[in-house]
């Protein structure tokens, strides 16, 4: 058994564990990725608490107005 052999087969278990662990949830290591592609990792959903929306919701509020006063002024 040669050098490139062994390290053929080094490369294969190393595919098989990459996939394995893809499948695990590792996910950045799956069939999309590659050299030369980006990978994105899994990104968690953001939850807003009530007090978060209620902050923006008054920004955007505040914004339309500035908007509408500037607008009107002109």
């Amino acid at each position: 058994m040669g050098v490139s052999e062994i390290l053929a087969q080094i490369d294969r278990e190393i595919a098989l564990l990459q996939q394995a662990r893809a499948i695990l949830g590792g996910g950045s290591l799956g069939s999309g990725s590659g050299p030369g592609r980006s990978s994105k990792g899994l990104k968690k959903k953001r939850n807003l608490t009530p007090e978060g929306r209620k902050r923006i919701a008054e920004a955007v509020k505040r914004r339309w107005a500035e908007q509408k006063k500037a607008s009107s002024s002109k």
